[in-house]
């Protein structure tokens, strides 16, 4: 695998407050004490201080997202990501549109529900829990049904684990005459997106993934043409992204009620993101997080779902231990107990469990992890760490 880290570490590393356990997660993550000490004071919503607050955070993204010509713009959307995703496909899918979903876990799923619920016609190219679709299938898909105007892919498919070829999937979109919408929740903020690396009409992402601050509230960074475009297309009045960016245009103001704290909380997480080096440091330092946890678990026994290639330097997905002492359930706790909270599988066809890599820690984090679930297998009386023969079975007949 290759190691695409630097050796920087971000400075301080403290161990979180009031004993809290480190969260390895795709998000909500741990965050650092500044992140958290911000949301100590209140403010007011309609007040001109967090008008230019919200206006410094819309011009913040924008600067991530590399939009050096204007192009662009940025509306953030109160509620979870799936709500900036809701948002971003009720406005720009026409109702008369039809869209491709590349689906590779369950986020890829929950898109084609969306649009389900939406009455949105969409197509599938489902790849399973291993593979990420690639270029060719998604020309010939395009290719096979002219009624086809949007792609929508999830940057990095975190039920897996899996970092999609956004680049390689953009070219064969706009080489069709087709526009791509992307899902970038855990990867914005630390993989490169930005609009000077590929084409794309617009990008989502949340204000507790890669960014590191805590969750509220979602963004959606899309073409001005796009958003003009969207005016009285959306299906709901919360999630009108056209009508968001009309009024904090027009206002500097939320249409509803803001997550004031988390605002405040996140223009901290942006500081800490800015001098830390921006998304190629915090992507060198996931990265690394990734490589070091990796090597370890490995060393300890467990065997990874993906390839090195499709790794991605947000969360890994281990398979489970064949050996019958393993209990998810007893794993868990007890890595809970040595300070640790991990995530459960959502593979549908084998056992698994994930670990992330993103949050306010590095390598010397990620060794206590390794420790931690070596340890772990110990008190449950697990001999051997190494999956069902069906899973690595499976993983290469899927792989081939």
């Amino acid at each position: 695998m290759p190691n695409t880290a630097s050796d920087r570490t971000i400075a301080p590393l403290e161990t979180p407050r009031l004993g809290e356990p480190y969260l390895l997660t795709p998000g909500p993550l741990t965050t650092a004490y500044e992140v958290k000490e911000a949301m100590l004071r209140d403010w007011g919503s309609w007040d001109g201080d967090f008008r230019a607050m919200t206006a410094e955070l819309r011009r913040q993204l924008l600067d991530i997202a590399g939009d050096t010509d204007g192009e662009f713009d940025c509306v953030p959307i109160q509620g979870s990501g799936s709500f900036s995703v809701e948002a971003m496909l009720g406005s720009f899918v026409p109702r008369d549109g039809k869209v491709l979903v590349l689906i590779n876990g369950a986020y890829g799923n929950r898109i084609a529900q969306t649009l389900t619920y939406l009455g949105r016609d969409h197509v599938t190219i489902d790849k399973g829990d291993y593979m990420p679709p690639r270029g060719p299938e998604v020309a010939a898909a395009l290719n096979a049904d002219p009624d086809i105007t949007h792609v929508i892919v999830v940057h990095c498919e975190t039920s897996s684990g899996i970092l999609n070829p956004l680049k390689e999937i953009s070219d064969v979109v706009y080489a069709s005459g087709r526009k791509l919408l992307v899902d970038s929740m855990s990867a914005f903020g630390a993989v490169p997106a930005g609009i000077a690396d590929l084409r794309y009409e617009a990008i989502v992402s949340s204000a507790n993934k890669c960014i590191e601050g805590v969750p509220g509230f979602g963004f959606v960074i899309a073409r001005k043409s796009e958003l003009e475009a969207a005016k009285g297309r959306s299906h709901s009045l919360s999630l009108d992204v056209h009508a968001q960016w009309e009024t904090m245009n027009k206002t500097g103001q939320w249409r509803f009620t803001p997550p004031t704290h988390v605002v405040a909380a996140f223009l901290e997480a942006l500081r800490l993101h800015r001098e830390e080096g921006g998304v190629a440091a915090r992507g060198a330092r996931y990265a690394r997080n990734r490589d070091v946890m990796v090597a370890g678990m490995r060393e300890a026994g467990f065997e990874t779902l993906l390839a090195d290639r499709w790794l991605s330097p947000i969360i890994v997905t281990f398979f489970s231990p064949a050996d019958p002492a393993f209990a998810f359930d007893r794993f868990y706790e007890l890595m809970k107990q040595k300070g640790f909270i991990i995530y459960p599988g959502k593979l549908t066809v084998v056992d698994s469990f994930r670990v992330g890599c993103i949050g306010r820690m590095d390598e010397h984090v990620m060794r206590r992890v390794v420790e931690a679930a070596r340890t772990s297998l110990t008190e449950m009386g697990v001999a051997s760490a190494a999956p069902p023969a069906v899973a690595l079975a499976e993983r290469s007949r899927l792989a081939a």
